[in-house]
């Protein structure tokens, strides 16, 4: 039996939030394929719990993630490309299970998030930060890039601000990562992350879960297709696809029981059922 402590810990509630704690504190959580193996089955757990409302990730110790970890890093030194393509193709298939969980998805980050735990963040829906926390996408120091993390990072800041701190490793805190769109709030400490973490979930709460998943699977329809990236962020005249795609989507919300229920307990000035 091995002494080796769970790499992930996965905590669900009676009420329905998840938390995922990075569990490798004496690694400063950093990436070894073992937690990418974990982290892989709790997101894919969690993606047929509907019972689970919100998800948060956590990191146990001092920091939050420190990104790939020296010794996984130095036995892929010795081994084939091949086998190295598997490797990176686990994490880029982790973070994309992540990114399409159907629950609200929030990174809770102290201490520092450094390459893949910058992809950690990009990945989910919110990220809160505390204000010193520590972000570098450093791959270009070590000769490498942030391939598997880019769609995610990108996505997040935009092209040109990826560009600028992927091709220059600059170091950032918690702050500028606000100002960039990388996390949306901010906060001064730990107990901060505690209160932000009971506000998103009391918002998870208070919103239908279906209507959560088809409000995320609306924006990658949006931004998925690169001739619509173009229409939506050049001024270009929004096609009629989109018009009735995204009229297909609100008729099919509203006939749904979870619509006809939200708009019955407006009406009738109470509590929908999924906040009862």
């Amino acid at each position: 039996m091995s002494l080796e402590p769970e790499p992930v810990l996965l905590d669900v509630s009676s009420e329905g939030i998840a938390v995922i704690t990075l569990n490798r504190p004496a690694k400063r959580n950093a990436f070894d394929e073992l937690m990418i193996a974990a982290l892989s089955e709790h997101f894919e757990t969690l993606k047929g719990a509907d019972h689970v409302r919100a998800v948060f990730i956590r990191g146990a110790g001092e920091a939050f993630c420190a990104g790939a970890d020296i010794d996984w890093m130095k036995r892929g030194g010795e081994r084939s490309e091949d086998d190295n393509e598997a490797d990176a193709l686990a994490l880029a298939r982790m973070l994309k299970h992540l990114h399409d969980l159907p629950q609200l998805t929030v990174a809770l980050v102290h201490g520092a998030a450094m390459g893949g735990g910058g992809g950690l963040v990009a990945a989910c829906d919110v990220a809160v930060a505390v204000t010193d926390a520590k972000f570098r996408f450093s791959e270009v120091r070590l000769g490498l890039t942030p391939a598997t993390i880019s769609p995610y990072v990108v996505e997040a800041i935009g092209a040109r601000m990826a560009r600028a701190l992927f091709a220059t490793a600059e170091g950032f805190d918690g702050a500028y990562a606000e100002k960039i769109g990388l996390v949306q709030y901010t906060v001064d400490d730990q107990a901060g992350l505690t209160k932000m973490m009971e506000h998103l979930s009391e918002l998870a709460m208070n919103a239908a879960p279906g209507a959560v998943a088809d409000s995320k699977a609306l924006v990658r329809f949006l931004v998925d297709d690169a001739t619509r990236v173009r229409t939506l962020t050049t001024g270009h005249i929004i096609d009629d696809h989109v018009l009735k795609e995204t009229a297909r989507r609100i008729a099919k919300r509203r006939a749904s029981s979870e619509g006809r229920e939200g708009l019955r307990a407006f009406l009738e000035k109470r509590k929908p059922e999924w906040n009862s």
